[in-house]
């Protein structure tokens, strides 16, 4: 089978790289998007193990389209009755159109959505399809006149990996930060410092790396209500998963925020990380918010101003900062966030030879710090347009 995975545009390389770590092989990677090669099993696997994928969908399938006749039969082509189950709906989400003699997007919505209704009507002997209850997710893309349908597997996006019930002001995607961390080529050997950390996602996800945690452990997928899924199958990928997490590690992850309910807010989002693939702690008791344990990333209050140097360890003078830092969208004050970057220099008196990576919506930002990065990489966080600034302090 041959299917897509989304990611912010500009993180194509790294989830390819993902792909191929797991064994499937990738077809072609173009802005946003990645296409490989699946079976069942390697379906479940990539829902479960890739950091930086947003949406996993499946290419249902594929054909040229010069008017409306030929979109209404290909459409119709495709046996629906193998991946749609009895009882449920479909449903055409989104369509997106580019250099294409079709462009009406309603028409096209329409049109697709008939005929493979008319198809699973007709193969069973149905009226119509339930509007209400489950309903499989469809995305229509047109380039240059070809015609791709993709059935969405993922249900809920994949970066609602499960542990963070509050955001704070402004959050960063758990795949964008999953992106950044693997774009720093960050390793566990390393200490990990935060310091705007917010409700804690980059942290979060550096834990899940080192623990080699697969993020999508703690959640369900769609691909389990089509016709084609397998529960058995799920459940077997997942115990395989879980059974590679390693809480032995030792981790050095730290953040830090000058506003205390974002720290708390982060504590408990790094417990329920932790209690997504373990219910309780390795010697049996009930893990609290705020309690310091060597396989949990360490967050404490504590303005820039204020930075704390125990961060820095003799056994390992380098390490990583990799941060978040307020701008102006999110504090509504462009001056108030570069202001901010100027006063970051601190990192540089108090982290000599580590690596520093930021990513912002500021394009200046270099201006600002006062250095020139080594690396320098245009991705979207959201519909944010944002740049990843890495460099030696």
């Amino acid at each position: 089978m041959n299917a897509l995975g989304l990611c912010a545009v500009g993180v194509e390389k790294i989830l390819s790289q993902e792909l191929k770590k797991l064994g499937l092989p990738v077809l072609a990677a173009t802005f946003g998007k990645v296409r490989f090669k699946a079976d069942l099993r390697g379906l479940y696997l990539a829902l479960m193990s890739l950091r930086t994928a947003d949406r996993i969908l499946l290419e249902a399938g594929a054909f040229p389209a010069l008017d409306f006749d030929s979109l209404f039969e290909g459409a119709r082509a495709i046996p629906w009755e193998d991946l749609i189950p009895q009882g449920m709906g479909l449903r055409v989400a989104k369509v997106r159109v580019n250099r294409s003699q079709l462009h009406a997007v309603a028409s096209i919505q329409a049109i697709v959505h008939k005929a493979a209704v008319d198809r699973l009507c007709q193969h069973r002997g149905l009226d119509r399809l339930p509007d209400e209850g489950k309903q499989g997710r469809l995305r229509v893309y047109i380039e240059k006149d070809q015609v791709s349908l993709l059935l969405d597997l993922s249900g809920e996006p994949l970066f609602k990996r499960g542990y963070r019930t509050e955001g704070g002001i402004a959050p960063l995607r758990e795949t964008t930060a999953a992106a950044i961390l693997l774009l720093a080529q960050w390793r566990r050997k390393f200490p990990l410092y935060d310091p705007f950390c917010g409700s804690g996602t980059i942290a979060i996800e550096a834990a899940l790396y080192a623990w080699d945690m697969a993020p999508g452990l703690g959640r369900d997928f769609a691909l389990s209500d089509l016709a084609l899924g397998n529960r058995d199958l799920e459940q077997a990928v997942r115990k395989e998963l879980l059974d590679r997490v390693d809480f032995s590690r030792i981790i050095r992850i730290y953040g830090s925020d000058e506003d205390p309910r974002a720290v708390s807010i982060a504590q408990s989002n790094g417990v329920r990380a932790y209690t997504l693939a373990q219910g309780k702690d390795p010697v049996g008791r009930g893990i609290q918010p705020g309690l310091s344990l060597p396989w949990l990333p360490d967050f404490t209050v504590c303005p820039l101003e204020r930075l704390k140097v125990h961060y820095r360890t003799a056994e390992s003078p380098a390490g990583f900062i990799i941060t978040n830092p307020p701008y102006g969208k999110r504090l509504g004050d462009r001056e108030t966030a570069e202001a901010i970057y100027r006063h970051m220099d601190v990192l540089s008196r108090r982290f000599p030879g580590w690596k520093l990576g930021v990513i912002t919506n500021h394009p200046g930002f270099e201006s600002f710090f006062g250095k020139k990065a080594d690396l320098c990489k245009e991705l979207t966080n959201g519909a944010i347009p944002s740049y990843f600034f890495l460099s030696t302090v």
